[in-house]
């Protein structure tokens, strides 16, 4: 009689525990889209982002930002980038991908071709392949496509960091790399997905990966846009919960929910601050994106915050909730 009460007791605990890591506390994510103004023209702006982010570490889980780092990928402003993105060094764990003006034959091109040489220069893969929150890399000694681990909110999560339009190659990687984590929840952070009027990417437009010289490559090599890689990665797995990008002007914001093929939603959000995007000042004023995910209470809240100017946006597309949350 001792011994099974004391294995109901275990058991009991066990099932208590389980609990306890489904509905975990709540935690808060940074996005750093589109700093390519602020490598360009204010790199301060940028030190002042990571700076806050460095000093506040404890209230966040994990950085992501959304590529095109830089505005001409050259050496002046990939050093402006480096600089700023190593204030977070050892404070907290962040990813980055590569946008079409992080790539191209020589500066000013972008994406031509997927050159990728200046953003491997200065931040290198193994600068953070020993981290770790690093899983792993699409290519060899190559940052452009790689994924991560953290675990918050009593949940573990796997974050795929992808280039500006992913390869075909690297869709079918990424696909395995979710397969072999069917208990983490996914995040997708990709430069070019969703539009500012709340659809995802396709037809035929100059946003789309196709547009550019790396839309010829073909096979294998072949770039996808937001529709493609929806079709083709996101929507196909249980477990994939959000999907972050930039790079598209306009008002620079977009949300959208969906459902993928297992009944799952899926938030996509756009968020792009920088110089082009209507009303922005000075690259972006140093606005960020801050998502809490409370498992709990079921929520996702989202906010737009200036570390630079200390102030938020508080317009319903800048600042809005998501209600029953399943995770």
């Amino acid at each position: 009689m001792v011994k099974l009460l004391h294995y109901f007791l275990i058991v009991a605990a066990c099932l208590s525990l389980c609990a306890c890591n489904k509905a975990g506390r709540a935690f808060t994510m940074v996005l750093l889209p589109d700093t390519q103004t602020y490598a360009e023209k204010h790199p301060e702006i940028f030190e002042a982002q990571t700076q806050w982010i460095a000093a506040h570490a404890d209230s966040f889980a994990f950085v992501l930002q959304q590529g095109d780092l830089t505005q001409n990928n050259n050496d002046e402003e990939w050093q402006a980038v480096a600089k700023s993105l190593a204030l977070l060094d050892g404070k907290i764990p962040y990813t980055f991908v590569p946008g079409n003006h992080d790539m191209g034959s020589e500066p000013g091109k972008f994406a031509d071709v997927r050159n990728t040489t200046l953003l491997n220069q200065y931040l290198p893969l193994s600068r953070y392949q020993e981290l770790p929150t690093y899983g792993g890399a699409f290519e060899a000694n190559k940052v452009d496509n790689t994924y991560h681990k953290f675990k918050a909110g009593g949940l573990n999560w796997l974050v795929l960091s992808l280039e500006f339009g992913p390869r075909n190659e690297v869709l079918d990687w990424a696909n395995r790399v979710v397969e072999e984590h069917p208990y983490h929840k996914v995040i997708l952070n990709t430069h070019t997905y969703l539009y500012s009027d709340s659809t995802r990417q396709g037809g035929e437009d100059w946003w789309r990966p196709q547009a550019y010289g790396i839309g010829k490559d073909t096979g294998a090599r072949a770039p996808n846009d937001g529709d493609q890689i929806w079709e083709k990665l996101v929507k196909k797995h249980p477990n994939m919960v959000f999907v972050f990008s930039g790079h598209v002007l306009h008002d620079g914001e977009g949300t959208l929910v969906s459902e993928g093929v297992n009944g799952n939603k899926v938030y996509q959000m756009l968020a792009n601050y920088q110089e082009g995007v209507k009303g922005s000042e000075n690259g972006g004023n140093g606005y960020l994106r801050l998502i809490t995910v409370d498992p709990k209470a079921e929520t996702i809240k989202v906010s737009t915050y200036s570390p630079y100017l200390d102030t938020y946006m508080t317009e319903p597309k800048q600042q809005f909730r998501f209600e029953n949350v399943d995770l």
